[in-house]
């Protein structure tokens, strides 16, 4: 299962619960097939079929195949000099 650090548990916890953000919502991490990449948007609720991962109040939903490919998988999340939030995705050490 996706692992949060500390700064990524943060940050998510940052954006769900600023204002107008809906209440029991949390952050969605999808696959892209026209880019092949991961998107990561906020989402009122997880999809059906999604993998809810708590932890310490930063909720993420995890798109069955985005939770296969995260599976070994850390989020981390660091801010840029404008403030600006920026996650990245590195593999666990073994």
């Amino acid at each position: 299962m996706l692992t949060l650090t500390d700064d990524a548990t943060m940050q998510i916890r940052n954006i769900i619960d600023s204002p107008g953000a809906p209440e029991g919502c949390g952050v969605r991490i999808a696959t892209d097939p026209a880019s092949g990449a991961l998107s990561l948007a906020l989402a009122a609720t997880p999809a059906e079929d999604d993998k809810i991962l708590d932890e310490a109040g930063a909720r993420v939903f995890l798109e069955p195949q985005a939770a296969v490919l995260l599976d070994d998988k850390a989020l981390d999340a660091n801010t840029d000099g404008s403030g600006q939030v920026h996650f990245s995705i590195a593999d666990m050490g073994n």
